[in-house]
């Protein structure tokens, strides 16, 4: 369960990084890069590449699966829910995977993303 929650944490800390990613202003490369430093004791790691994009629908998912994306959702609230959807709509690459299903972002309900670069997207039709 905590890894469910963890991974729809980091899903949409790793979309969202990559929406301001695409929303901040080009800067010119400096002439020299910077030397790689050590991370910070305590830093975040860097959140995995998308690699690959699998959608599921919460209907295919097992029942304790389903409560506990549910528990989640609940939490996360509207607001939270938004920024998942804006950040997919600023992914080209999810964003085209939802449309090749016949799906658009409206329809997700949660993400969670691997240490592997795969990003689960959870839909749920309208009913």
């Amino acid at each position: 369960m905590r890894k469910t929650i963890l991974l729809a944490a980091a899903a949409t800390l790793a979309l969202a990084s990559a929406a301001s990613a695409q929303q901040q202003p080009a800067q010119p490369a400096p002439a020299q890069p910077p030397a790689a430093s050590p991370p910070a004791p305590g830093a975040q790691p860097a959140a995995p590449t998308i690699q690959s994009v699998n959608i599921v629908d919460i209907k295919e998912l097992p029942q304790a699966t389903q409560t506990q994306v549910n528990q989640v959702i609940a939490q996360r609230g509207d607001a939270g829910l938004q920024k998942l959807r804006s950040s997919i709509d600023a992914t080209p690459k999810v964003k085209s995977a939802l449309e090749a299903k016949g799906l658009t972002s409206a329809q997700v309900i949660a993400a969670s993303m691997s240490n592997d670069g795969a990003l689960t997207l959870i839909t749920k039709k309208a009913s």
